[in-house]
């Protein structure tokens, strides 16, 4: 159990000098537009401070990571041995008890070496962080927030009503995709403009990244009321061969705008 929490304290001091140091470097150094100085304060820079903090780590669970249980007397010990095995069987030996020493090795009064034991605070501290630090790299590494695919495209046709003309500008159409907490803009495709018979379309395509139940897209018309479409997709969705059918946006509002969708696959 002491190799275990020792361990597992020089690995936590390993991960904080590393990073720490890592920050202090990437601080220090000021603005890095290309991303090179973080790189080299992490990869190259960052192991020095990994090695100092596991030596830490490991001297701070040897200094207070560890309580020593009581001390037993040798005297004692010796007493106790002979009252229980000699005496109750000879009644000789009494006498000599009660007199002084039994034995040579009896007569070198002093404590046995005090034992060490782990310390249940510090183990819980130790244990503590491990396990919080392992969940985190289990989401972020194995159950990633990113989808499986990468990034994935979401291509969007809208279908107005017939009659309805489209926006003169492309700047009056305002289409944002809500994922999750995050909320992305969607662009306009160069020929943004499309026809379905006697109805005007707007395609449009945003970026996908994170695994969420929530998907919904907002479209903002000069004039319209907003339209709102809930996007049913699961939470880690794989690329759709064809665009869903053509649905009306939720809410009361009319007349009501149509919306399809197809999910591409970045690699």
């Amino acid at each position: 159990m002491r190799f275990i929490i020792g361990f597992l304290s020089g690995v936590l001091g390993l991960l904080a000098g590393w990073f720490a140091l890592a920050a202090l470097v990437v601080a220090v150094s000021g603005p890095d537009r290309d991303g090179g100085i973080a790189m080299g304060a992490v990869f190259t820079i960052g192991p020095i401070g990994g090695l100092i903090g596991f030596v830490a780590g490991v001297l701070l669970f040897i200094k207070i990571g560890q309580v020593s249980v009581g001390q037993v007397s040798i005297d004692q010990v010796s007493v106790d041995k002979v009252s229980v095995d000699q005496v109750a069987t000879d009644p000789v030996f009494i006498d000599q008890v009660s007199q002084g020493p039994l034995s040579p090795g009896a007569e070198q009064s002093g404590a046995a070496p005090a034992r060490k034991r782990v310390s249940p605070a510090f183990a819980a501290v130790v244990l503590v962080l491990t396990a919080g630090l392992s969940w985190w790299g289990w989401y972020e590494l194995i159950r990633s927030p990113y989808l499986t695919h990468g990034f994935m495209t979401l291509e969007l046709q809208f279908r107005l009503p017939p009659g309805m003309a489209l926006p003169p500008d492309e700047k009056d159409v305002h289409i944002d995709v809500e994922e999750g907490r995050q909320h992305a803009t969607a662009l306009l495709h160069a020929r943004w403009r499309g026809t379905d018979g006697d109805k005007k379309g707007i395609l449009a395509s945003a970026s996908l990244s994170m695994k969420t139940s929530r998907r919904v897209v907002h479209l903002e018309l000069p004039g319209f009321p907003e339209q709102i479409w809930q996007i049913d997709l699961p939470s880690d969705p794989d690329p759709t061969p064809d665009y869903s059918p053509w649905r009306g946006s939720s809410g009361t509002a009319a007349p009501k705008i149509e919306m399809s969708f197809r999910l591409n696959a970045d690699r």
